[in-house]
């Protein structure tokens, strides 16, 4: 038999000491997930609040409205007389100084009408000289009637003393009176002449010319005034548009608008504020206009004017409340913001824009 090795004793295991376990990644996203639960449910309704008091204490003492457009004086530029189109002198979007040529109108039509009525000033003043002459002829036949009255009076005396004593025929004597009839109504004839010459001839008490004359004269002015408004030229400086409408050979009818001139220079802003926004504004209140044109752009203004009424009070159909489905709707004021400095962008007429008045 073999010999049995003796057993070695087995040594005692020692417990180590107990490690602290590592984190699991579940418990870290849960961790996370606490703090951001803490913060909605804690910081979301203090931002909220603190947002809700500083723009109450931003917004406080002040009224806005975006329904607000840029305004600019526009002229509607017209011929004052008809006409064929001979030359346009501008185009769509130039600027113009006041007294620049737009466009010409065929005159010739025009100056004929000033060499008649030249004419007729001259026939005018020949008739005067007629009527000066037919007076001082009328003057001469006076004249000569009252000598044959004088001549037939003394024939008539005479064929009468002799048809007392019998020594003429009654024939002789109704000559004689008949002849002196007619020497007299010959003389009323040339004194009746003399005062139609005299009344033809005669000045008019406010001017102091004949009227035939001076009637020519206005003629002659008022072509004169026709021919040169055949040259149509700017009323004031400003921005040409609608120019397309004009075409060299297009016939032009007098009043009929042919362009339009903006006058880009004295811009402003029509604001239409709700009729609730207007208890603390006031005339010369300061305000600021921002453009959706130009993201940045704020220009300081001020109010100039508010509406003597409200927006539907000027429609071409104002509203009418005398109906038993009336619907009470806030009314829009206009309200004009005037610029206190020149923008550092150009202005353009219709441009929209949001508009703050500053009530406090």
């Amino acid at each position: 038999m073999d010999q049995l090795a003796p057993t070695r004793p087995q040594a005692k295991a020692v417990p180590s000491p107990k490690a602290d376990p590592a984190p699991s990644p579940a418990t870290g996203v849960a961790t996370k997930a606490g703090w951001r639960t803490r913060v909605l449910m804690f910081g979301l309704p203090l931002a909220l609040v603190a947002g809700g008091v500083g723009w109450w204490l931003l917004s406080a003492g002040s009224v806005s409205t975006d329904n607000a457009y840029v305004q600019m004086d526009k002229v509607s530029v017209a011929a004052e007389v008809g006409g064929r189109i001979i030359e346009v002198a501008v185009r769509d979007g130039q600027q113009v100084a006041k007294g620049q040529l737009l466009f010409r109108i065929d005159s010739e039509p025009y100056a004929l009408s000033v060499a008649q009525a030249t004419a007729a000033i001259d026939a005018a003043e020949v008739e005067v000289g007629n009527l000066a002459a037919s007076a001082n002829t009328s003057n001469v036949d006076i004249a000569a009637a009252r000598e044959e009255v004088k001549f037939a009076q003394v024939n008539f005396d005479r064929q009468a003393a002799l048809m007392e004593k019998g020594f003429t025929t009654r024939a002789a004597y109704d000559a004689a009176r008949h002849a002196l009839a007619q020497a007299r109504e010959r003389v009323r004839q040339a004194e009746a002449a003399a005062v139609e010459a005299r009344a033809r001839l005669a000045a008019g008490p406010s001017s102091g010319i004949n009227p035939e004359v001076q009637a020519a004269r206005v003629q002659r002015s008022q072509a004169e005034v026709n021919l040169a408004r055949t040259t149509v030229r700017a009323p004031r400086a400003g921005r040409v548009a609608q120019a397309d409408r004009l075409q060299v050979g297009q016939t032009m009818v007098a009043g009929l608008p042919a362009l339009t001139i903006v006058d880009t220079a004295h811009p402003w802003v029509e604001a239409n504020f709700k009729e609730t926004d207007l208890a603390d504004m006031r005339v010369g209140q300061r305000a600021e206009i921002r453009f959706d044109a130009y993201p940045g752009l704020t220009v300081r203004g001020h109010v100039l004017t508010i509406g003597a009424g409200t927006g539907s009070e000027f429609s071409v159909l104002p509203a009418q409340n005398a109906t038993g489905n009336w619907v009470k709707v806030t009314q829009r004021v206009p309200v004009r913001i005037a610029f206190d400095e020149k923008p550092a962008r150009d202005m353009i007429a219709g441009l929209s824009a949001e508009v703050t008045v500053f009530t406090k």
